[in-house]
C-alpha cells in the first residue's frame, strides 16, 4: 500500500527538508531544558508485555473538557489502571479535572500535587511517568507531543487534529510511524471510525452497495465553539502567549481554524468514503462574519476536493449562532445513496436499501475499549497514517480558503508553512498572522 503522503514525484516531500526547524514549546525554567538534555527513561508496559495483572499508569496532557472527557473514557475501558499524573497550563483546570474524576473514579485517581505539571513545558514529565497517554492539549502543540510520547515508547489516545499545519504534520507523520516500528498503540480521535453504526455503513458503502462513489456532499454547520471574549476582559498581566493560549481555539496557530479543529471530523468521513486515496486537488472560499475580538480565524468555509474520475468532495461548515445546524453526509453512487445524519441512523437508498438496526455504542468509549484492550492482549492498533491523512487534508482544505487559490495535494504536503515561532515561553510576546484576506498575501 503507498504511503499517504507520497506524490508522484520520485522524492517524498513528505519527510523534513533539512532546512525545516523541529517546532518546541518550552517553559521559561532551566529545569525544561534539563528534562530535554537526558535519554528518556521508563519502566513503561509496551504493547508486548502488559499482563491482565498490570495497573496501567494513565497520563492526562490537555486538561481541559475533551481531556477530562478522554480521561474518563480511558478509566472506564480498564478496571485495572488510575490516572497517575496530568499536564495542563493552568493550576485551577488540572484541580478541577482531578476532581471531578476522583469524584466518580474514588481511589483509582491518584494523583498528588507533585504529580500535577503545570506550564508549556509539563507534558514531557508525565510522558515519563506513565504507560498510557492521553493527548488532548490544543492542536498546534500535538506534533511534538506525539513525538515525545513515541520516543518515550508509550501506547497513545491522540485527540483530532494532530497538527495544524504542513510543518507539524511532517512530525507528526514521522512520529507516528516510528511508532509503528516499535509496536506502539496509536488511537485517534477522529471519533466517527469508532461508531458502530458508521463502521457498518461504510463497509457497506466499500463493498459496492451503492456502486461506485460519484460525489459527497457533507455539512458541519454548528454555534460558535470558544467564542473569544472581548479584547477588553484581557487581564493586564497576562502576556500574549497567555492570552492566546487562554482563547486557543481563536487563534490558527493553536486551533488550525474552525475547518481544522472541528469540521475535521466531517473531512475525515470524505476521506474514509474515498478508501483514503488522496486527492487530487481543492479549491474553498471562507471568511468571517462575527467579530474576532483579537484572534483570526474564519467562522464559515466551504471546501470542493476533487479527487480521480471526476468525483467531487464539497464540505460547508459554519460556526454561528441564530443559523441552522446540521451535520450530515450524502454519499452518491452509481446504484443507490448513503445519507448519515437525517434520523438517528445511517441510512442506505437505492435498489438494496439497508438502515442500521444494532446497538450504536458511545463513540468515543469505543475509541478507549479498543485501545486498552489491545495492550491487554498484546496486540497493536495504529490509526497513524489514515489519521494524518485526514489531519493534512483539512490543513489543505483551509490553505485554499485562506490564499483562493487551487491547491494540488502535492503542493500542500510538500508546503512549508509553519503557523507559530520554534519556541515560545509563557511570558512571551507573540503577534499572529493577520486575519487571512483570500487573494492577498500576508
Amino acid at each position: 500500500m503507498d504511503s499517504p503522503f507520497a506524490t508522484h514525484s520520485t522524492s517524498n516531500p513528505f519527510s523534513m527538508p533539512s532546512h525545516s526547524t523541529r517546532r518546541q514549546f518550552l517553559g521559561t525554567s532551566s529545569a525544561a531544558f534539563s528534562a530535554m538534555a537526558f535519554p528518556f527513561v521508563s519502566s513503561r508496559a509496551t504493547a508486548t508485555d502488559a499482563s491482565n495483572s498490570e495497573t496501567l499508569k494513565i497520563g492526562l496532557v490537555g486538561c481541559g473538557g475533551r481531556g477530562s472527557g478522554a480521561a474518563k473514557q480511558a478509566l472506564t475501558a480498564d478496571y485495572n489502571t488510575t490516572l497517575y499524573a496530568v499536564a495542563g497550563v493552568m493550576p485551577n483546570m488540572a484541580e478541577n479535572t482531578i476532581k471531578m474524576l476522583g469524584d466518580e473514579f474514588a481511589r483509582r485517581v491518584d494523583v498528588p500535587k507533585d504529580r500535577q505539571f503545570i506550564g508549556l513545558d509539563a507534558y514531557q514529565k508525565v510522558i515519563d511517568l506513565c504507560d498510557v497517554v492521553l493527548l488532548a492539549s490544543p492542536p498546534g502543540f500535538r506534533p511534538l507531543h506525539l513525538k515525545q510520547a513515541v520516543e518515550a515508547g508509550k501506547h497513545i489516545f491522540s485527540e483530532k487534529p494532530m497538527a495544524v499545519d504542513a510543518a507539524g504534520c511532517r512530525m507528526a507523520l514521522e512520529a507516528v510511524r516510528k511508532a509503528k516500528e516499535k509496536n506502539l498503540n496509536v488511537v485517534a480521535g477522529y471519533c466517527w471510525r469508532y461508531s458502530p453504526s458508521r463502521r457498518e455503513a461504510f463497509k457497506r458503502l466499500h463493498d459496492g452497495q451503492i456502486g461506485e462513489v460519484t460525489s459527497h456532499f457533507a455539512t458541519y454547520y454548528t454555534g460558535p465553539v470558544k467564542p473569544m471574549p472581548p479584547a477588553a476582559q484581557r487581564k493586564p498581566e497576562w502576556s500574549d502567549v497567555e492570552w492566546q493560549v487562554r482563547n486557543w481555539y481563536n487563534f490558527s496557530w493553536l486551533s488550525g481554524d474552525s475547518l481544522v479543529e472541528q469540521a475535521i471530523h466531517s473531512v475525515d468521513k470524505i476521506a474514509w468514503a474515498m478508501k483514503d486515496i488522496k486527492p487530487l486537488s481543492c479549491m474553498a472560499t471562507g471568511g468571517r462574519q462575527i467579530p474576532a475580538e483579537g484572534g483570526n480565524i474564519f467562522d464559515h468555509f466551504h471546501v470542493a476536493y476533487e479527487y480521480p474520475n471526476q468525483v467531487m468532495a464539497h464540505l460547508g461548515s459554519r460556526q454561528m449562532a441564530g443559523c441552522q445546524n446540521e451535520n450530515m453526509d450524502v454519499i452518491r453512487g452509481s446504484k443507490g445513496s448513503l445519507v448519515i445524519g437525517r434520523g438517528s441512523s445511517p441510512v442506505i437508498e437505492g435498489a438494496d436499501r439497508w438502515r442500521f438496526r444494532g446497538e450504536d455504542k458511545n463513540m468515543y468509549q469505543v475509541e478507549h475499549d479498543e485501545l486498552f484492550a489491545a495492550i491487554r492482549q498484546g496486540k497493536t492498533v495504529n490509526d497513524g497514517e489514515w489519521m494524518m491523512q485526514s489531519t493534512m487534508l483539512g490543513i489543505m482544505g483551509r490553505m485554499a480558503a485562506y490564499s483562493g487559490k487551487r491547491i494540488t495535494w502535492d503542493e500542500a504536503v510538500a508546503s512549508e508553512e509553519d503557523l507559530a515561532p520554534d519556541s515560545l515561553g509563557w511570558g512571551d510576546s507573540f503577534t499572529p498572522t493577520p486575519m487571512p484576506m483570500p487573494g492577498k498575501k500576508a
